[in-house]
Formats: structure tokens, sequence, C-alpha cells
């Protein structure tokens, strides 16, 4: 039996985003550790991704919301990073990651207005999207390289809420960077729920404990 996803129009908590976000790069970053050489020219779930586009878009965003959190123009920045060699993903993950936790640290940066693809948003709005960006794309990871890692339910929940906030229609149009979301089984984990919203289908098969 399935279930199609309401959205969950309730307004934004007042929950600090900053340890969730950076709960979720060092999931993020466990999983970019993982990945294999062979494993970069692989598909994942966003059709028009492979594996190392995948990671280019992780590495852009990251340093989009790194700008953003410095006062600075983050719709500037290019949401891929070329240039980065096979082996060196967790590095560059690393680097660019450092730089987003130092960014976001000074508190008034969670109440200052700040532009991001969405719209002009208090910044906890605006890195609390970007929570759900990175799960997402985590999720997306995870499915590519069959499920190596256990993701984090309540990272998930916490992306789903930005997600519903952020995309209240299950309907997309083709300016929406989303898909339209999916049904999902009655019952369904969090990472489940929240790859069905924003039009997620998995990829691969979970792999035996």
């Amino acid at each position: 039996m399935t279930t199609q996803l309401t959205a969950d129009r309730r307004p934004a908590c007042a929950v600090d985003p900053r340890p969730v976000y950076a709960r979720a790069t060092e999931q993020a970053a466990a999983l970019i550790a993982a990945v294999r050489p062979e494993q970069l020219t692989g598909p994942t779930p966003c059709a028009e991704f492979d594996v190392r586009t995948l990671l280019s878009h992780v590495l852009g965003g990251t340093l989009r919301i790194a700008v953003v959190g410095e006062g600075g123009d983050g719709l500037a920045v290019h949401p891929f990073v070329d240039g980065v060699a096979d082996d060196a993903w967790p590095r560059a993950y690393a680097e660019v990651r450092a730089r987003v936790l130092a960014a976001w640290e000074p508190d008034e940066r969670l109440t200052a207005l700040v532009r991001v693809p969405w719209g002009e948003v208090p910044g906890h709005a605006g890195l609390s999207g970007y929570v759900m960006e990175l799960v997402a794309h985590t999720w997306d990871l995870n499915e590519a390289l069959g499920r190596p890692v256990e993701l984090a339910d309540d990272l998930a929940e916490f992306a789903l809420a930005a997600a519903h906030r952020a995309l209240p229609d299950p309907e997309r149009d083709a300016d929406t960077p989303f898909a339209a979301a999916r049904e999902v089984a009655e019952g369904a984990d969090a990472c489940a729920r929240l790859a069905a919203w924003l039009g997620r289908a998995p990829l691969a098969p979970a792999t035996d404990a």
C-alpha cells in the first residue's frame, strides 16, 4: 500500500540549523571518503549527474552557502566545482566544509537577510534549505554507491521539514530543480520520504547487513 505525501505547511521552526548542518556535512564527508575512483562515472538518482558531477555539485553548493555565510553573494558562485583530481574529493570537501562551518559561526548570521536561489530569507532559513540540499544529495550518493552507509534519520526529518516549507506543492514545473513528489510506501523511513518528496526514486538495492 502506498500513500501520497502531503506538504507540511507549518511555519519555520526556530531551531538553530547550524549543529544540524554540521552533522550533515560530517555524514557527507564520510560518504565522500568512501567513493572509489572507478565509481566516479557511475549513475546516480539524478539522471543528469554521474557520481563525479554529483560530487562537483555538492562542493559547489557548499561553497555557495559558505559565501552566503561570509556575507557575500552566493548566487555569483557557480554551483559546481571543476578541476578536482579523482583522488582529491575528500580533501576538497574537507576544505570547503571547514570554510562553511566557520562562516556560519557568528550568531548574527542567523537573523541577517541572505540571498539564496529561492529568494531573500533570514539566515536560519537559508541554511536550513542547504541542510535539505546536502542531505538529499548525500542520499543520492549513498544510492549511487550501493548504500554503504546508514544515513541518519533525524537529519532526514529536519531536511524533509525544510523541503515541505520550500516546496509545499507536490507538483513541480520545469523551472523547479526538483521533480514532482513520488508516492512512498506507508511506514517508510525519513530518508525514503525525503527522497520521494524531492521526486527521487531508489537506484540500488540495499546491501546485506
